[in-house]
Order: structure tokens, then sequence, then C-alpha cells
């Protein structure tokens, strides 16, 4: 889950502001501009984890809506609340509500703030190949992590040169693990109800709610 959330923060800001490569700047800023001037966003993605060596081929589907600082995610049967100060993970398999307070100092957290400013530092970018997705002109920026303790070799973020939006992400790690976020359906200012970013617990009368916080 925390590393499909860490996918997600790319489609969400998908940028460094340090310069590396020109042309991958202006890009990334053009990507970032965009999706600042939406008032929400919808995504359905396709999750794919693959390593050759050890044949591990996996397939998920997945759906997140943001709104401000605000997000729900579903994925793989689990529901994510983020209602701007609290997680909320319900699981229904184990009919389990977990509640959480974000921790701004733990630089693991996943807050609204770090979807914003997730590659502000620590990466160095370029342009990388352009290739043609179903019609679609896809321009690839690869980040490379500065911190030799990263586990992940590089990340290829895709955007769709007619629309400045995130097409796919791709992480590589240095064992041979490949993952990659797709987008399936990318909609913006749709009509939310009040409600989307609220939990209730009303609505899960039998599961156990384990408070973290």
């Amino acid at each position: 889950m925390k590393t499909v959330l860490g996918l997600l923060m790319a489609f969400f800001i998908g940028v460094s502001t340090q310069a590396q490569d020109k042309k991958a700047k202006d890009l990334l800023d053009k990507v970032t501009a965009k999706v600042k001037s939406y008032d929400n966003i919808t995504i359905d993605f396709k999750y794919s984890l693959n390593n050759t060596k050890e044949n591990i081929n996996q397939d998920s589907k997945g759906t997140v809506v943001m709104k401000g600082n605000q997000y729900v995610l579903n994925f793989m049967g689990i529901t994510k609340i983020f209602d701007g100060k609290k997680n909320y993970t319900i699981v229904p398999e184990d009919e389990e509500i977990t509640v959480s307070k974000v921790d701004e100092k733990d630089d693991t957290a996943i807050t609204p703030s770090k979807m914003l400013t997730f590659f502000n530092t620590g990466y160095k970018f370029t342009m990388d190949i352009v290739q043609n997705v179903n019609g679609k002109k896809i321009q690839y920026v690869k980040l490379v992590p500065t911190n030799a303790k990263d586990k992940r070799k590089e990340i290829l973020v895709g955007i769709d040169s007619k629309t400045n939006n995130i097409y796919n992400v791709i992480e590589m790690d240095k064992k041979g693990t490949k993952t990659t976020l797709t987008v399936n359906s990318f909609k913006t200012n749709q009509s939310l109800p009040k409600n989307q970013f609220t939990f209730t617990a009303s609505k899960y009368p039998k599961y156990y709610i384990n408070t973290l916080d």
C-alpha cells in the first residue's frame, strides 16, 4: 500500500524544481501547474509488479479521489481515507479499521503537503525517450535518487504531450523489481459528495476500530 501511495504522489506532482535538465524542468513545471489548477482529481489506475528473476507478475486495479489535502484510495479490497488530519484504513476482509494521526516529522508519512513536494529534493532528472502509446505521444522524464542507500534505481514519469497530464509512473529497484502505475481514466473537477472524505463509523457497526494515536 505504501508503494502504491508513493507512486500516486508522482501522479500528483511528479517533479523536482532543482534544474538538472532545462527541458525536463520546463515540462514538469507544466505538469505541476496543470495539477494545481484542478479542484479535484479522480483516477482509475492499473498497478503492475514484475520481477523476471523471481517470476513475479501481479496486476491490480484501483481508484483514487483527491481534493486539496484529502483523498480516498481504493486498492486490493482496502479503502484508505485521509480527511486532512487522520488516516482511516478500512479492511473488509478482517472487519477492522485502523485510525492513525499523521506524523509530519516522519519522512515516510503520506501527507498532502508531501504529495506536492515529494520530488523537490533527492533526485536528478533528465528527459528520456518518447513513445507512441495508443495514439498518445508519451514523453518520459527519468528521475535518479541521489541517495546511494535508496533501494530504487530510477523512476520514469510518462507525460502525455498533448494534455500535460501524467500517463504512467514506472519505478525500478536495484534488485530488478519493476512497479508500474498506469492511468486508465483521469477525470477532474467532478461533483463530489460533501462527505466524500469523511469517515463515518456508523457505516461499519461490526468492525473493530483500532485507534493507534
